[in-house]
């Protein structure tokens, strides 16, 4: 007379079982397969990232400070916009300031900057750019505004004894247009925008 299995013992090996496969397939195989497949794409697969000679010096997604050790800003250096991310641009703490436009801790932080922006660059309140004075929503924007960027022009050019007419030129060569031609603005690259300055000005 044949002795039936216990239902407990049964369920239990058919867990297992499943768990073996799964751990296989979804933890192995699966992630095998994409990591295969996405290095058809290796610059964007490892984190995008920009070299000089070698040297890894930032990621095209992700925006840094050019700031001296006290955080001021290094007026040879066009400047990315504000980041409300941990410290600045920290990628573990990727958010907005998620303040409202009449908090006034946001309001006295943008007159701030207006301030030390008119300051440096010689130019009217008026005349900066709101992304001169304001963080993204993830704080890790690597892009500022073609306005943003010409404003700094004559600062950059003067604090490098370059022609101005040729860092307008270098600013124009990097300002990317609309995604897909109609999606939101034009924008520049901060990042890919002083290496090419650092070229320029051969340092």
């Amino acid at each position: 007379m044949a002795t039936t299995r216990n239902p407990a013992v049964r369920q239990t090996w058919t867990a297992i079982r499943a768990l073996i496969i799964m751990t296989v397939v979804l933890g192995i195989i699966y992630p095998a397969f994409i990591l295969g497949v996405g290095q058809a794409m290796p610059s964007q697969v490892n984190g995008s990232l920009v070299r000089v000679n070698g040297e890894v010096v930032g990621s095209s997604l992700i925006g840094q400070s050019f700031t001296d050790a006290d955080g001021n800003a290094l007026p040879e250096w066009f400047q990315s916009r504000p980041s409300a991310a941990g410290d600045g641009y920290d990628a573990s703490a990727s958010s907005g300031s998620n303040l409202g436009p009449n908090n006034s801790d946001l309001v006295t932080a943008i007159g701030d900057r207006q301030a030390a922006i008119e300051e440096s660059d010689g130019v009217a309140v008026g005349d900066i750019p709101a992304d001169a004075v304001t963080a993204s929503g993830s704080g890790l924007d690597p892009h500022i505004s073609p306005a943003y960027a010409m404003l700094q022009v004559p600062r950059v050019a003067d604090a490098r004894g370059l022609d101005e007419e040729e860092v307008r030129r270098l600013v124009e060569e990097h300002t990317q247009g609309r995604d897909l031609g109609f999606l939101g603005e034009p924008t520049v690259n901060v990042l890919q925008l002083n290496i090419a300055l650092a070229e320029l000005a051969g340092n």
